[in-house]
């Protein structure tokens, strides 16, 4: 197979794992989540009773202001409480975390794999990153799973292998919410075979929109079922449907294909005689590939307003109420948007999606709340 093919083959679409449909789920365990509130009371002997000696407005006044501290010393202990359990919260992940030496193997403009790199860093989990050559695939050979993103997990004596973006994420988040085995936990995903529209035999994983918790757990996470389950649609939508719309986009006349090319080359893991041919052969072929790709997608004959119609589709979702679909922090889901999107950073194609839609304020958002929870790795 000729070098250019392959660097293409391997390419296309970001040379990660296709979404599939859902296979059988666990049915939700989480009910919608109460919120208690505290409310301050007077009354009794003491204060009061002392003070219906004076006058009534004394009486009143004096009623106000203990019902009054009464309810900030309930406000303050709960507030403090809350806070204690968040640090409890972050305490026993950043044990968690501490006992995983993470190994992502991928390539670097794969939105897929940027989707694993935003919830890592995000979840300020320390990794190393092993750019994997698309035309030769060397560092892959331990694996008969041949897409990328693949991620090692060393934890103690044990590793385990995760692959496909939403299982590798929702792995993660399991384990560092609940704290079960890894090894455990990965048999939550069962991978399937199973035969695409194009007749070709894939591997499909089930449940992987999906955190494996109790109850418990997950109200940890969540702020009721609702939310759940927004995350998980939303989620899907970014694999079956958003990440789809990069390619015709990226490539969608020849200038921008050689610059989307010139990108993968600098950005890649190429050699010298790679490089070159991957970077205009590449780019032409993918201009060709990327009119199959807006047919086979049923895209409009500008593709850029299919890009355009996506995010403002993400931003009506999200709303105007809440920073984050996650509300007040980013949620898988913010992630996965998030790391799809930036695989564009740097082309006319992100530059046109930021000025001809509203999802700018957003996407800085998300992209500032990485920046202060990641670690260096």
């Amino acid at each position: 197979m000729a070098p250019a093919t392959r660097v293409v083959r391997a390419l296309w679409t970001g040379g990660c794992a296709l979404a599939w449909r859902l296979g059988g789920r666990p049915q939700p365990l989480l009910p919608t989540q109460s919120r208690a509130g505290f409310a301050g009371a007077a009354g009794g002997q003491g204060p009061v009773a002392a003070a219906r000696k004076g006058s009534p407005r004394l009486l009143g006044a004096a009623a106000l202001a203990l019902g009054g501290a009464l309810g900030l010393y309930h406000t303050a202990r709960w507030h403090l409480r809350a806070q204690d359990l968040h640090a409890e919260r972050s305490a026993v992940q950043l044990s968690l975390s501490s006992r995983l030496q993470l190994t992502l193997y991928q390539y670097k403009t794969c939105p897929f794999c940027s989707k694993v790199r935003a919830f890592l860093d995000f979840h300020a989990l320390p990794y190393q990153v092993v750019e994997v050559n698309p035309v030769l695939r060397a560092e892959i050979k331990f694996s008969s799973y041949r897409k990328v993103p693949i991620l090692v997990a060393q934890e103690g004596e044990s590793s385990q292998q995760l692959n496909d973006s939403s299982v590798i994420i929702s792995a993660l988040k399991t384990y560092l919410v609940s704290g079960q085995p890894l090894e455990e936990i990965i048999t939550y995903y069962p991978a399937m075979k199973a035969v695409n529209d194009q007749g070709k035999e894939v591997t499909e994983f089930g449940n992987k929109y999906w955190l494996m918790l109790n109850e418990k757990e997950a109200q940890q996470v969540y702020s009721g079922k609702e939310a759940r389950t927004e995350e998980m649609k939303w989620r899907q939508w970014a694999d079956d449907w958003l990440v789809h719309l990069i390619s015709p986009n990226v490539y969608r006349t020849p200038t921008e294909a050689l610059a989307s090319f010139d990108y993968i080359v600098r950005e890649g893991k190429f050699g010298a005689v790679e490089g070159a041919v991957a970077k205009y052969m590449g780019a032409a072929a993918m201009y060709l590939i990327s009119k199959r790709l807006k047919s086979r997608h049923r895209l409009q004959d500008n593709v850029r307003e299919d890009l355009y119609e996506a995010a403002d589709k993400w931003v009506a979702a999200v709303g105007k109420d809440r920073p984050f679909m996650g509300g007040q922090k980013p949620n898988l889901a913010d992630l996965a948007v998030y790391g799809v999107l930036r695989v564009m950073e740097g082309l006319d194609a992100f530059d046109d999606l930021m000025q001809h839609t509203h999802i700018q304020p957003w996407y800085l958002r998300v992209e500032r709340a990485i920046t202060e929870a990641s670690p260096a790795h």
